[in-house]
């Protein structure tokens, strides 16, 4: 397996994430802990989380399982912070008060005693720009995180940043975190050219899009028992469109003709595409995690990436998975 490099950091991370929003969710703890064994020894080293995950209750489970590893030191601890995590005012966001906070609480229930990539969840566009950098910045000084970076930002908003710890001498991100699947292109317009300009690592998150490309979805059955569309309603099943639904057909008939399962491509396809460093990927049972590992190692032929490219067209899309943010205004009309 190639390890790469976590932006301009050197710290070098598995070409997969693991991601844990499952974990106190759908996934007990029980299972968690033994998925996050398995993606360890298989030589995963990174794991992503955030402290609104499941109630919190993911930053706790992914910290007992780092503990119990004894692999601390080999892991690469990303969780994030912004979005509400009580009923008060000041419960989100990206103001200093907020951040510090935070960070204190999710290091709580880590039960450990540094994050590793400390991550705003959105942007806080009522908060300026360069108190959230200062927050971060002293934190970095502290100790109590290693690096900074940001989630589901418009390029506009990362460069901003870059721009303000250059000007004012503080840490800057060293990755975005975007949602990025076949089915949803649209941050090779402007994000993905801008990550490579600046070496800034991409962290997408979605790559197999909720399991709409592993063909898990059927066109008279939209949500299916134990999907994200049935667990979601409404947040995740405007995701599943017709045109995505037959782009997965494709691609479960092109990974069928490569002896691998839609999944896998679906996920290598991400992996492998230009700027991207580990595409996030959460399982919900150990099937999955022991699905995904053989991406690990995988590449994607050359050949294929035009096959795909027929598909969905280099920056576009046919499902929306940028409606989760706070700031993008236009919808996908499909």
């Amino acid at each position: 397996m190639q390890y790469r490099s976590l932006g301009r950091t050197g710290v070098m991370v598995s070409p997969i994430c693991l991601g844990t929003m499952n974990f106190g969710g759908p996934t007990n703890e029980t299972d968690a802990i033994a998925i996050t064994a398995r993606a360890l020894d298989a030589g995963i080293n990174f794991i992503d989380t955030a402290n609104v995950y499941t109630g919190g209750e993911s930053e706790r489970i992914t910290g007992k399982a780092i503990r119990e590893s004894g692999r601390r030191d080999e892991i690469v601890l990303a969780t994030k912070v912004y979005s509400p995590v009580g009923s008060g005012p000041n419960d989100r966001g990206g103001s200093r008060y907020h951040i510090i906070k935070a960070c204190e609480d999710s290091l709580q229930r880590l039960g450990l005693e540094h994050i590793d990539l400390y991550q705003l969840h959105r942007p806080d566009l009522s908060v300026a720009h360069d108190e959230t950098l200062r927050a971060f910045d002293d934190l970095v000084r502290s100790g109590k995180v290693r690096y900074i970076g940001a989630s589901t930002h418009p390029a506009w908003k990362v460069m901003e940043a870059l721009a303000l710890s250059e000007k004012f001498s503080l840490h800057r991100y060293v990755s975005e975190q975007p949602p990025y699947n076949l089915l949803d292109r649209r941050i090779e317009n402007e994000l993905i050219p801008l990550c490579l300009e600046h070496d800034l690592a991409v962290l997408p998150w979605s790559p197999v899009a909720g399991g709409i490309l592993t063909g898990r979805y059927q066109a008279n059955d939209k949500t299916p028992d134990g999907s994200r569309a049935a667990l979601w309603g409404k947040r995740f099943a405007t995701r599943v469109t017709d045109a995505g639904l037959a782009v997965a057909l494709e691609v479960a008939k092109m990974a069928d003709e490569r002896q691998m399962s839609a999944s896998q491509l679906a996920l290598l396809w991400v992996k492998d595409q230009p700027a991207v460093t580990a595409p996030i990927y959460g399982p919900r049972t150990m099937a999955h995690i022991e699905d995904a590992i053989p991406v690990l190692e995988m590449e994607l032929a050359e050949d294929d990436r035009a096959l795909f490219d027929q598909l969905v067209p280099p920056g576009n899309a046919v499902a929306d998975f940028h409606d989760s943010n706070n700031w993008y205004r236009g919808r996908l009309v499909v």
